[in-house]
């Protein structure tokens, strides 16, 4: 059995583990209800752009997808929104499986968002042509290199980590541009055409910068709501270890009870044992 003295040291280690586990806990309660009012205002943001570039479209079937020096290069791009730092609990791993089944080198790209993304694909052996680190949240999210290098590509997914509710968060994935694609053309109310409006520059110019930060905003939502779930994976992750090391500091607190019993008893042997052999080298002739 280990001495007191050595399971008192590993307790305060525990200790130690479990107040700075409640503290990240406590961080990762806060960022989750800021982050929640950005994506939030972001949502309401895209709506409000989204009717606006409703009302001056052409055709919905020659935008987006169709413009020059979009979708040019018959290539494939996979962008991963990871967390920065690894205590988001298995969120990117399960992410890097899921698209793993969507990855083929010989037409697909990667691209990633995030440091611990960037380290688990280079554990795993996958390259990527692309990284950036995510800003904190609290900053102005500007995705505009990103949105450049990927606009040539014919097929854009995004894989990232939805925020369901503080327990549960999933991976997702969607196609940044057929996303957009698919909302036009369900629009069919409220279309000016340059045929009744004069509009300066052009109709076309107008939609083509509408369309990019239509996209720069999506992306920057999605990386909002994967920054969330990170948050609240933080949080349950932090809350188990929590939980964890309280358990832990339970056993050991029994473990250094027993020992000290144990070395207390040792001890009154020794003294019971040293009493016996002076009284009987007091009885000996």
């Amino acid at each position: 059995m280990r001495r007191p003295g050595v399971i008192e040291k590993e307790m305060g280690s525990i200790g130690t583990l479990k107040d700075l586990t409640g503290v990240f806990e406590s961080l990762a309660s806060t960022q989750v209800a800021k982050v929640k009012d950005k994506v939030q205002m972001s949502e309401a943001f895209f709506d409000l752009l989204w009717q606006r570039y409703t009302a001056l479209r052409v055709d919905p079937k020659k935008r987006i997808t169709y413009r020059d020096g979009v979708g040019d290069n018959g290539r494939n791009v996979l962008v991963l929104i990871s967390a920065e730092a690894g205590l988001s609990g298995d969120l990117d791993m399960r992410m890097i499986e899921s698209m793993q089944s969507d990855y083929d080198p010989k037409n697909t790209d990667i691209v990633v968002l995030g440091s611990h993304g960037a380290s688990q694909l280079t554990q795993r052996g996958i390259p990527y042509i692309h990284f950036f680190q995510i800003p904190e949240t609290d900053h102005y999210i500007d995705v505009t290199p990103v949105i450049n290098i990927v606009k040539p590509y014919e097929k854009i997914t995004v894989y990232y980590e939805e925020y369901l509710s503080l327990g549960q968060q999933e991976v997702r994935s969607i196609n940044l541009v057929t996303r957009i694609q698919d909302m036009t053309e369900k629009s069919e109310e409220g279309v000016m055409t340059d045929n009744e409006t004069i509009f300066e520059p052009s109709l076309d110019e107008i939609a083509d910068v509408m369309e990019v930060s239509m996209m720069s905003l999506a992306l920057s939502q999605t990386i909002l709501q994967s920054g969330l779930a990170q948050a609240a994976s933080r949080f349950n992750a932090m809350t188990v270890a929590e939980d964890r090391a309280g358990e832990l500091l339970g056993e050991y607190k029994l473990e250094f009870h027993r020992s000290k019993r144990a070395e207390s008893d040792r001890r009154l042997r020794e003294v019971l044992v040293g009493i016996k052999k002076k009284r009987r080298e007091r009885a000996a002739p």
